[in-house]
């Protein structure tokens, strides 16, 4: 009689593999940061809420241009209501209002790859990237300020702008252009959130502005500018 056979005869080695959030997955890009939490294990970054972080900012009066391209656009872009056409319709203009305010020597890029740091997720592309060069060619430091659009929540985009941030940051570094502060945003077209990235300290302001306050707003965005040209 045959003797009867084991009920296990062998044991497969299972490795489990649960993600670790200070570790970014393989090929992991921007659009991977979901949330601020994550960015900040991931980037060992220390984060500060604070209110009225640009309080003191002065403010700069719209032109008549950029005033009669937002009468136009505005309503046109909340009718349309997709990411796509706040961003061409609303943060477009702004953003090229800021390089015009500075006679053009700022370089505008929308949608361009930015590969900084495979080892830390920091590549894919960036919605808009502002830097202090005319140059147009190509993505050339210090890159200043970074801003990531979103459709309907500011808070899904803030871990991605600041691991944009910390990837500019490396950049400039790299460059031999260090600089004391990376500015960045989210935005909805409509409403904006700024934050400030100084060394491995995330500060971000805890209050929203409004379209409405768009000197404000064109204020923040060219503080870093202002201070790198003056």
């Amino acid at each position: 009689m045959q003797a009867a056979k084991p009920l296990v005869s062998a044991i497969a080695r299972v490795h489990l593999r649960f993600p670790n959030p200070s570790h970014p997955e393989p090929n992991m890009s921007y659009s991977d940061f979901k949330t601020i939490d994550q960015a900040v294990s991931t980037l060992d970054l220390t984060v500060e809420d604070i209110p009225h972080l640009f309080g003191q900012i002065t403010p700069i009066a719209p032109s008549d241009r950029l005033k009669q391209t937002l009468d136009e656009t505005l309503d046109l872009a909340s009718s349309i209501s997709t990411e796509k056409a706040r961003s061409e319709l609303i943060i477009t203009p702004i953003l090229l209002e800021i390089r015009r305010t500075f006679n053009n020597k700022i370089g505008y890029f929308s949608g361009n790859t930015f590969n900084v740091e495979e080892t830390k997720g920091l590549t894919g592309a960036c919605d808009f990237l502002l830097s202090a060069s005319s140059n147009q060619s190509l993505v050339t430091a210090p890159v200043l300020t970074l801003v990531e659009a979103k459709d309907n929540d500011i808070r899904i985009g803030l871990g991605q702008c600041a691991a944009q941030m910390a990837a500019a940051q490396i950049f400039n570094a790299r460059k031999g252009q260090e600089q004391s502060a990376i500015y960045g945003a989210v935005s909805t077209g409509t409403n904006w959130k700024f934050l400030i990235l100084q060394n491995q300290l995330l500060k971000i302001d805890l209050t929203e502005y409004y379209i409405t306050q768009l000197d404000k707003i064109l204020g923040i965005l060219a503080e870093p500018f202002r201070l790198y040209f003056t």
